[in-house]
């Protein structure tokens, strides 16, 4: 098949190209010293002779995507920071381990290729990627007229870290007695766009465009807040304080996400009136009428990530965060528990609620 038949088929190599060329300026500045050569190879290469500093180097691993946040961006035609509810849901997923994300590829399928758009997609994943502090190592954009149409897309990405294997996070080092830190989400961040979607756009028929006194911009600008990126406050967090655990709120919500980091005797008790979730999520729950159940499972309603520290440096940490633009707070404890072992416990109310 020729070129211009390729094309005739709906696949423009010519659109590829330019698209490579744009987004070359924004990969490069997502570089860290071990990448090896740039772009437009068939592979990354990361320089990996850095790990003989560990004594026993764990890798690990994360894929996801943005789910149905990207119909925002679509309906806004506004492309240039679904990156960095890409990268966030990848590398603060491995970072609960307290692993250091070292590069990240991306995959871009869409039903035509349209440059400046993929371009600024990369653009939000390479900004993403310098806050996190690893590379933007490779990716691949594929062009798939007749499955997508021509002004959809999706994106997925993955993300490798380190982390030493006497330093990993996680249950076994949590203890009764340790605090729950709570630190602010920016928003809704990737999760429950589903229900979001459903509940504001279907059923109470709101425009993106529609100004919503109690969020203080349009409804549309609000849904595309990009997602907080948590990373280096938490490896932080890991190197300087006695921090035991670390949870990331996506989907499921605090109490269940929170649950996977809970040993089995021990349970976490949240007081939800140590804090007030932003007003999208009173909104949501209100217009839509959904039960604080339902919310409470789909939303991250305010916390977008927990640690479990040792009392002791519960004011050092939160000072810690504060430095790093973070806004953190305690928001309960743990303790032994007989009959309620490896749960979370929400109680209270939220103020306002």
């Amino acid at each position: 098949m020729t070129e211009n038949a390729y094309a005739a088929a709906g696949v423009s190599i010519e659109a590829g190209d330019r698209a490579v060329e744009l987004m070359k300026e924004w990969v490069e500045k997502a570089r860290r010293p071990e990448m090896v050569g740039g772009i437009g190879g068939f592979a990354g290469l990361f320089d990996a002779s850095a790990l003989k500093a560990y004594d026993r180097p764990l890798l690990v691993t994360s894929t996801d995507g943005v789910g149905t946040k990207v119909a925002i961006a679509q309906a806004m035609d506004k492309h240039d920071t679904i990156g960095f509810d890409l990268v966030g849901m990848v590398v603060d997923d491995i970072v609960v381990c307290g692993a250091e994300p070292l590069f990240m590829t991306d995959y871009i399928a869409t039903g035509r290729v349209v440059p400046d758009r993929i371009a600024a997609i990369v653009k939000g994943i390479a900004e993403a990627c310098v806050a996190a502090g690893c590379a933007l190592l490779g990716g691949e954009t594929a062009e798939h007229p007749g499955l997508l149409d021509p002004d959809e897309y999706d994106v997925a990405g993955a993300t490798t870290g380190v982390v030493e294997a006497d330093r990993v996070l996680g249950s076994g080092r949590v203890r009764a007695g340790d605090v729950v830190i709570a630190m602010e989400a920016s928003g809704l961040h990737s999760n429950g766009y589903s229900l979001v979607r459903h509940v504001l756009l279907s059923q109470a028929g709101w425009a993106l465009d529609r100004h919503v006194d109690e969020l203080g911009r349009t409804l549309g600008e609000e849904l595309l807040e990009p997602t907080r990126i948590y990373t280096k406050a938490c490896l932080a967090l890991a190197a300087e304080t006695d921090t035991h655990a670390l949870s990331h709120v996506t989907g499921g919500g605090l109490a269940a996400n929170l649950a996977r980091v809970m040993p089995t005797e021990l349970t976490a008790t949240i007081d939800r009136g140590t804090w007030t979730p932003q007003p999208i999520f009173d909104v949501v729950r209100r217009v839509g009428e959904v039960a604080q159940p339902d919310l409470e499972q789909t939303l991250n309603c305010g916390v977008g990530m927990v640690s479990l520290t040792a009392p002791d440096d519960a004011d050092r940490a939160i000072d810690l965060l504060g430095g790093f633009g973070l806004r953190a707070w305690v928001a309960g404890t743990v303790s032994e528990s007989a009959d309620r072992g490896g749960e979370v416990v929400l109680e209270g109310q939220h103020p306002g609620w």
